[in-house]
């Protein structure tokens, strides 16, 4: 379940859910899933065991994944969620902006 107006390293915002207005890059997406990891979005505390890569154990914070339903591209201009159409520009598929016509990619 892809959705394709989402791909690594696109600046996003989350529109439902605790995390609402807060905006991030995808760091990772995961389509068979159909979520993605979102930089400083939905964090969560994880307890950790004492290890050789974490000799104290205790809490770590890291992001959880947000369903990509709950996501819209982000535009600085308009400082606002857009929607993406898919457009063909010579033999190239280009995301673009449906408010503003900029393209994404």
């Amino acid at each position: 379940m892809s959705i394709a107006r989402i791909k690594k390293n696109d600046t996003v915002i989350v529109t439902k859910g605790e995390s609402a207005g807060q905006t991030g890059k995808v760091l990772r997406m995961l389509p068979k899933k159909g979520k993605a990891l979102v930089q400083g979005v939905n964090v969560i505390k994880k307890a950790v065991r004492r290890s050789e890569t974490h000799p104290n154990g205790g809490y770590l914070e890291r992001e959880a994944p947000v369903q990509l339903s709950n996501l819209m591209p982000y535009d600085p201009d308009k400082k606002k969620g857009v929607r993406v159409k898919v457009v063909q520009e010579g033999d190239k598929s280009v995301r673009k902006s449906k408010a503003s016509g900029k393209t994404l990619d």
